[in-house]
C-alpha cells in the first residue's frame, strides 16, 4: 500500500485520488477525513512513498532484507570525495549507452567482499499474515479469527479480477452511473466503493469502504484467497500492507485507533496487499460508515481485454463533473515476467536519456544526501524514503519523475546489467505479500554500488548494488517518459 506502490497503465494511484501527496494530481478529488491537505510523518514532507506507493494494502520504502546491507560503505563525510571519485566516469555518460561502467555484477561482488558484507536475500513469500502468525516469517501457523459478533459468513471466492480502472468522486456516485459503466463494452465487472484518506495510528493513508464478499475478488490472488482476512474486515477489524504494519509497528491481531468523521478502535485483521495501489487500508463498508467515509464514492473496474484508454474517454462522459477516471494497474510486465522493471512499448523515439549534466546533476544531489535520515513518506529535503531521494534528487537536474516506486520503474527501458551506467535506477521486490511488487528503488552510482533509502532506522547510504534476490531490473531514466508517467492522466 505505500511506495514503494502505483501506476502501471497510465499512472494513478488511489492515493492520487485521495489527495496523498507528492506525486499526486488534483484530477481525482475526494473528501479529505483528516481535515490536512497530506499524510504526515513526524519530521516528514507531505508524502507517502504510496503518496505513495504501495502494494494494494501493501507497498513501500524499503522492506525486504534484500535490500538492507549490513552497514553502509559511506558516510555523509564521504560524499562529496564519492562524487569526485566517480567525475571521469560521469563525464562520460552520454546519450549512447555503449560506454558501460563495466561488469557490475562483479563489481557489486568485490564491492561486498571489500566492505565485509553479506548479502541477505528477502524471503519472498506469496500471502498474508493474519493474527497468529509471526509477521517477522511467513511460517504458516493457525490463523486467528478477530470475530467477536455474529456476522454473516464471506463468500467464497469465486474467480480473480484484475483491477484496471478506477473511478473516485468526492460524494456517492448516482446508482445511474454504476449502471451505465456496467454495460459498457469491455467491462467485466464493477464494485462500487467507499474511499477516503483517513487517519490510522496517527497518520493519513488511503482507505477503502468494501463488501468483503464481492471486493476480495479484485485483490491479488494470495489475499482474494485469504477467507479469513476477509472475515475479519467483515466483523470489523482492519486490514493493512505488510509494509504499513512492520514500519509502523502495528500490533497484528492486538488494536488501532483509526480516525476519520469518527473515531473508531479496531482489531487489526491481518497484514496483505489488495493490489489497488496507493491504498494503505481496508475496512467493511459497514465500519466505514461508522468512521463517516462517503458512501459509494468510488468504482473498481476489470476490464482486462478492453482498450483502456477508449474506455476511459466513454466513462468519463458517464460521469458526473466532479468525478473522474484513471488507469489502475499494480504490477508490471515485461516479456511475461510480472513485475519486471521497465516501461513496455518505450523505443530510441521515446529519448534521449539523461545528457551528462543531468546525470551529474542528479547523481551530485543525490550523494549529497547520503547521511539523511530515512522517514516514510519522506521527499526532502531534510528526510527522505527511496522514491522520495529518487524524485527530489532527479528535481535538482531539472526531470519530472513520478513519487513512488512502481511508478518510477516505468519511466524508461529496461537495461541489460552489462550496460548499466551511473544514473540509472535499481528496482527490487520487497513485500513477501506482494512478490511481484515493485516497492523499493535504488541509485545506480557505478563500481558496482548503489544508493539509496533503505527503511526505518536506516539512513541515505552507500551499500555494494544487489543483483538478486528481490531485483526486478534496472531502468534507463529517459526524461520526456518520465514526465508523461508524472502527469498521466491523475497524478
Amino acid at each position: 500500500m505505500r511506495d514503494g506502490t502505483r501506476r502501471l497503465r497510465s499512472g494513478l494511484w488511489i492515493a492520487v485520488a485521495l489527495g496523498v501527496a507528492a506525486c499526486l494530481s488534483p484530477k481525482l478529488v475526494v473528501p479529505d477525513l483528516s481535515g490536512t491537505g497530506a499524510r504526515s510523518q513526524p519530521g516528514a514532507a507531505a508524502a507517502n512513498s504510496t503518496g505513495v506507493g504501495g502494494a494494494g494494502v501493501g507497498g513501500a520504502g524499503v522492506g525486504g532484507a534484500a535490500i538492507n546491507g549490513t552497514g553502509a560503505v559511506q558516510n555523509a563525510a564521504a560524499a562529496a570525495a564519492i562524487e569526485r571519485r566517480y567525475a571521469s566516469v560521469f563525464s562520460g555518460i552520454g546519450a549512447t549507452r555503449t560506454l558501460a561502467s563495466g561488469n557490475a555484477v562483479a563489481a557489486a561482488t568485490a564491492a561486498r567482499e571489500a566492505t565485509g558484507q553479506t548479502e541477505v536475500a528477502a524471503a519472498q513469500h506469496a500471502g498474508v499474515f493474519l493474527p497468529g502468525q509471526d509477521s517477522s516469517s511467513a511460517t504458516a501457523v493457525p490463523a486467528v479469527s478477530l470475530a467477536a459478533r455474529s456476522v454473516a459468513p464471506v463468500r467464497p471466492l469465486r474467480t480473480l479480477r484484475p483491477a484496471d480502472l478506477l473511478v473516485v468522486a468526492p460524494t456517492t456516485l448516482p446508482a445511474a452511473t454504476i449502471s451505465a459503466i456496467r454495460e459498457l463494452s469491455g467491462v467485466t465487472a464493477a464494485n462500487l466503493l467507499d474511499a477516503a484518506r483517513i487517519k490510522v495510528d496517527g497518520g493519513y493513508v488511503a482507505t477503502l469502504g468494501v463488501n468483503p464478499s464481492t471486493f476480495r475478488e479484485f485483490a491479488a490472488k494470495p489475499t482474494a484467497k485469504s477467507t479469513v482476512l476477509w472475515q475479519n474486515v467483515a466483523a470489523g477489524g482492519i486490514a493493512v500492507s505488510y509494509l504499513m504494519g512492520r514500519q509502523e509497528n502495528l500490533p497484528l491481531g492486538g488494536s488501532v485507533q483509526v480516525e476519520g468523521a469518527q473515531t473508531e478502535v479496531l482489531p487489526i485483521g491481518g497484514f496483505g496487499t489488495v493490489g489497488i495501489g496507493g491504498v494503505d487500508a481496508v475496512v467493511s463498508d459497514s465500519v466505514a460508515r461508522s468512521l463517516g467515509m462517503p458512501a459509494g464514492n468510488a468504482i473498481v473496474i476489470s476490464a482486462p481485454h478492453a482498450r483502456l484508454s477508449t474506455l476511459m474517454r466513454k466513462i468519463q462522459r458517464a460521469l458526473p463533473k466532479d468525478a473522474s477516471v484513471a488507469s489502475l494497474v499494480g504490477q508490471a510486465a515485461i516479456a511475461g515476467l510480472p513485475g519486471s522493471a521497465g516501461a513496455t512499448g518505450v523505443t530510441s523515439a521515446d529519448g534521449p536519456g539523461l545528457t551528462v549534466a543531468q546525470t551529474k546533476a542528479f547523481l551530485t544531489a543525490a550523494l549529497a544526501q547520503v547521511g539523511k535520515k530515512y522517514v516514510w513518506g519522506g521527499d526532502g529535503p531534510n528526510v527522505f524514503d527511496c522514491s522520495g531521494l529518487v524524485q527530489w534528487s532527479m528535481r535538482q537536474a531539472g526531470i519530472t519523475m513520478p513519487r513512488v516506486a512502481v511508478n518510477q520503474a516505468q519511466t524508461g527501458p529496461r537495461v541489460a546489467l552489462a550496460d548499466l551506467v551511473p544514473g540509472d535506477l535499481l528496482f527490487y521486490h520487497t513485500d513477501p505479500t506482494a512478490p511481484t511488487y515493485i516497492s523499493h528503488v535504488a541509485i545506480y552510482i557505478g563500481k558496482g554500488l548503489m544508493l539509496q533509502a533503505p527503511e526505518p532506522g536506516e539512513d541515505v547510504q552507500i551499500v555494494p548494488a544487489i543483483f538478486s534476490g528481490g531485483f526486478a531490473g534496472a531502468v534507463a531514466v529517459y526524461p520526456r517518459v518520465a514526465a508523461a508517467v508524472a502527469a498521466d492522466p491523475a497524478g
